[in-house]
């Protein structure tokens, strides 16, 4: 098949170009700079240089699948960066996909399109988007995701969104090396002492239902991508960085002062215009003390996906 990806440089891009390359589809992959190309070209796609803000349907050519990961994920950026290019660019390349003729558009969405602070306990697909929630993130990752099942046409442009929660695995550029720099420095410290429950998504396992999504699945459907059983936040994170010889400290705070922390330092990042990061936001407190496990039933009934690495395994090749 002719692939054309977004976030071909990040980890799950990446690892999905690598993937279908070695599959024997032809894939080509937008790149923002020459260190991008070159990325692109070392994972054997064709870069072709453009962005969520320039990207027309000539730069997808005679792709019949857009796989679209490219989103805006740090935890602090400036106060549009998450809607120019979640919402905006997802909506630029709807546009151009539909428009190159596309047949299918996968989408890489986030269970915290549903989130808006709550607990999050055995959800399914039909626990509703929150487009409103106050975590910039979330909303405009909903937001993104609503645009992308109202482009839906079946048999013409058909679009599929999946959902995986807590990406971890090799070639992680955002969490393990978080993990590490903190441990190293002595700034680590827990949430409730770690105990909220989730669920997590390898990323050979997200690979593989990309590769699923690339034939199956229901038109216009969303489906969260799994690994086997939940596991407690003190639990995945110790164990990715016992993995890499971490030794993490037992130091915790209450979820209410973490969220109390975490939005006055926002806030006092903002009225200073300071350019760091803040030491805590919003979101990121949110994530590390509420529970968020999910159902993945949808995804083995439709697109017969079957997680291929054990949790164990990951914390192995670690």
């Amino acid at each position: 098949m002719r692939i054309f990806i977004t976030g071909a440089s990040g980890f799950v891009g990446g690892a999905a170009t690598r993937s279908l390359i070695e599959s024997g589809h032809q894939v080509s992959a937008m790149s923002r700079s020459e260190s991008s190309d070159a990325l692109i070209r070392d994972l054997g796609a064709e870069p072709i240089r453009c962005d969520l803000e320039t990207v027309t349907a000539e730069h997808l050519g005679d792709a019949e699948i857009v796989l679209h990961s490219a989103a805006f994920v740090e935890a602090w950026g400036p106060k549009d960066a998450w809607h120019r290019y979640n919402v905006l660019g997802t909506q630029a390349m709807l546009a151009a996909a539909r428009e190159a003729g596309a047949r299918r558009f996968i989408h890489i969405g986030t269970e915290a399109a549903i989130c808006h602070g709550q607990h999050v306990r055995d959800a399914d697909e039909t626990v509703p988007l929150a487009p409103d929630s106050p975590y910039p993130y979330c909303a405009t990752k909903a937001q993104a995701e609503q645009l992308v099942r109202d482009a839906n046409s079946d048999g013409v442009f058909e679009t599929i969104i999946l959902r995986p929660r807590f990406i971890w695995g090799p070639g992680d550029t955002t969490l393990l090396p978080l993990i590490e720099e903190m441990a190293k420095s002595g700034k680590w410290m827990w949430i409730n002492d770690g105990k909220a429950m989730t669920s997590t998504t390898h990323i050979a396992n997200l690979v593989h239902a990309i590769d699923l999504a690339l034939t199956k699945g229901g038109a216009g459907e969303a489906y969260f991508i799994l690994d086997d059983g939940t596991i407690s936040v003190k639990d995945m994170i110790g164990g990715m960085a016992q993995a890499k010889g971490l030794t993490l400290s037992d130091k915790s705070i209450s979820s209410g002062l973490a969220d109390f922390v975490g939005r006055a330092s926002e806030k006092i990042w903002r009225i200073l215009n300071l350019k760091s990061d803040p030491p805590l936001t919003a979101h990121a407190a949110m994530v590390m003390s509420r529970d968020c496990t999910l159902n993945g039933n949808k995804a083995i009934s439709d697109l017969g996906y079957k997680s291929v690495v054990t949790r164990a395994e990951g914390f192995a090749t670690l």
